[in-house]
């Protein structure tokens, strides 16, 4: 087998110079580039060309476009009935975008002890920058004044790129994500990236697609409409469970 490498991305560049996503390795599957920075403009350019960004600590930053790729398109959602259940007793207080910092830090800490994580310094500090801007958005899970699970991500257009969500309590991260459909429903969302495939995701309706198909709906989707903004706080408050479907 012939090896490849991978193009070096300049950090200063005035305007990220990606290659194409279809020129991504196969093994391991979807690294595209290294190098480039985690600026604002970046990121962007990075999510319109459905590159994110993964690294280790120690490593340079490494662009990926997975093939396949995992989706769920909203109306695709399986909510099952334990957990329309759990949704129907409100057992979790659901806020949107009121503390995204401290998601992210909670998704960053190791699942087991000893463990390591993906979403470093760095990349923290870069998500909340993108928050800041408006571009990044939190849905939290609160049980008793205590933040107990979540997720974040960054939406374009009519695309939300999922990262990484966390929970603390039973159901509380796919409380988190059955609350996000149905608020991306609302807002005229096509599709939510989840990028790496889990049986998790794939049970409450993900589907992969292949990285063509997926290219072609974010040159549909994922172009900006209007100025980020923060989401309302109290923007969960309108989903109404009593009448969602159930599986």
């Amino acid at each position: 087998m012939t090896s490849r490498t991978i193009p070096w991305l300049d950090d200063l560049a005035d305007f990220p110079g990606f290659p194409d996503s279809a020129s991504a390795l196969e093994e391991p599957n979807g690294l595209v580039a290294a190098g480039g920075a985690l600026s604002p403009e970046w990121l962007l350019a990075a999510y319109r060309r459905g590159l994110f960004p993964w690294f280790n600590e120690g490593d340079p930053i490494l662009w990926w476009s997975p093939n396949p790729r995992l989706v769920l398109f909203p109306h695709e959602i399986r909510i099952h009935r334990s957990l329309r259940r759990v949704l129907r007793q409100q057992r979790f207080e659901v806020r949107v975008d009121t503390d995204f910092p401290a998601v992210i830090a909670a998704c960053a800490m190791p699942r087991e002890p000893g463990g390591r994580t993906w979403i470093l310094p760095a990349m923290q500090a870069a998500y909340c920058r993108m928050f800041e801007l408006g571009h990044a958005h939190s849905i939290e899970c609160w049980l008793e004044g205590r933040l107990v699970g979540g997720l974040y991500g960054m939406a374009l257009g009519r695309v939300f790129f999922g990262e990484s969500m966390f929970s603390l309590e039973t159901d509380a991260s796919k409380v988190a994500l059955a609350y996000l459909t149905r608020l991306l429903s609302a807002k005229d969302f096509a599709m939510i990236d989840c990028q790496m495939s889990t049986a998790h995701l794939q049970s409450m309706g993900a589907r992969e697609i292949s990285r063509d198909e997926f290219c072609a709906r974010l040159e549909r989707w994922a172009v900006l409409t209007g100025p980020p903004r923060h989401w309302p706080a109290d923007l969960a408050a309108s989903v109404d469970w009593d009448e969602a479907a159930v599986d």
